[in-house]
């Protein structure tokens, strides 16, 4: 059964067949395996790491996730909490903080995200995987890979 992109995003699914696992771990929290991905998706064997340093752009992924982050949280704050930008109105300082503590808490899930997110980019959803060979065009140097 296929997921639509934005739940296998969110899940961490393969973007191919939108099924398969991509992390070695389900649990985010598990900080010595955050980021440590499947070689290939057990369902439809397509590799999660397309050419030696893909992840790199997932940084700016991730600053973008970041950026809405703090926008929302701050257009939540405005609206539920109310602050003005007057000298003697602290509350957007309990914003800022309040605001660093979580984010403290879900960077994991935003670490992974964004690996997701840089992933689907590049590889695009088959719904016939299962009957169309997977193409391998990537390039990674077997060499310089770690065994």
């Amino acid at each position: 059964m296929s997921t639509n992109y934005l739940w296998s995003t969110l899940t961490n699914k393969c973007p191919r067949c939108r099924e398969g696992e991509l992390f070695t771990s389900k649990n985010p929290y598990d900080l010595s395996n955050i980021t440590t991905m499947n070689e290939h998706c057990s369902v439809c064997g397509q590799p999660t790491e397309i050419e030696v340093g893909f992840y790199y752009g997932t940084g700016y992924v991730s600053y973008a996730l970041t950026v809405a982050y703090f926008v929302a949280t701050f257009v939540a704050w405005k609206v539920l909490i109310g602050m003005t930008f007057e000298l003697d109105d602290n509350r957007i300082f309990y914003w800022m903080g309040t605001a660093i503590v979580m984010l403290l808490f879900i960077q994991p899930l935003i670490m992974r995200l964004s690996r997701s997110v840089w992933l689907g980019w590049f590889v695009p959803y088959n719904k016939n995987w299962k009957t169309e060979p997977l193409e391998y065009n990537e390039r990674v140097n077997e060499s310089l890979k770690e065994h």
